[in-house]
C-alpha cells in the first residue's frame, strides 16, 4: 500500500476505520478511530508524508454488507485508505 501512495507524493488520502455492529456504538468508535490510527501509524513508518493523511473512524456507521451474518460482519470489520485530492 505504502508503494502504492508513494507515487502520489502530492495526494491527501483519508484512513477510515470501520467496524461490525457487535459492541456498544462507543466501543466500536474508539475500535474504528484504533484500527485507522494503526494502518496511519504503519504508513508513517514506511515512508508516506503525515501531512498526507487523514485517519478518521466510522463506528459501525457505513457497512458494506449485512451485519446479520458472520461473513457479513467480517467484511464491515475493514479499514480503507480512500484518494480525497
Amino acid at each position: 500500500m505504502a508503494n502504492i501512495l508513494k507515487n502520489y507524493p502530492n495526494a491527501k488520502f483519508s484512513v477510515e476505520g470501520h467496524t461490525d455492529s457487535d459492541g456498544s456504538d462507543a466501543y466500536n468508535q474508539t475500535l474504528s478511530e484504533d484500527r485507522a490510527n494503526v494502518v496511519r501509524e504503519a504508513l508513517l513508518e514506511r515512508g508516506i508524508k503525515g501531512e498526507n493523511l487523514n485517519a478518521v473512524g466510522f463506528g459501525e456507521g457505513s457497512p458494506v454488507e449485512t451485519n446479520k451474518t458472520a461473513a457479513g460482519k467480517a467484511k464491515n470489520r475493514r479499514t480503507e485508505v480512500i484518494l480525497q485530492k
